[in-house]
């Protein structure tokens, strides 16, 4: 209900929850941090934050805005652990996009 209050109709969420699938912001991020670049590994946390805010995935918007968080000021000492999260929680999201894909036939 809370997404589709923020979405004309289903169609719609159905449309932004498969492009989640194709958005670049989680290899920004990983690839960001292996460079050490936190202000763009900043910015790609923060994306997958609202994108998560908008549709409602409640684990990886928790994970991602604390990571987002510890990354506003630059280098964190959490944040690889906060980055392995941030990692599970976006695998499981996939999975479960993709399991919806399936049983949708999208």
């Amino acid at each position: 209900e809370a997404v589709t209050s923020r979405f004309p109709n289903e169609k719609f969420v159905q449309k932004y929850l498969l492009k989640f699938l194709s958005d670049g912001s989680y290899d920004l991020l990983i690839r960001s941090m292996e460079e050490q670049n936190y202000e763009e590994a900043f910015r790609a946390a923060h994306t997958i934050k609202g994108m998560c805010q908008n549709l409602d995935f409640t684990r990886l918007y928790e994970s991602s805005a604390q990571l987002s968080e510890a990354l506003r000021g630059g280098a964190a000492p959490d944040a690889p652990s906060l980055l392995e999260r941030v990692g599970e929680d976006y695998r499981q999201t996939v999975e479960a996009i993709r399991a919806f894909q399936a049983s949708a036939g999208v």
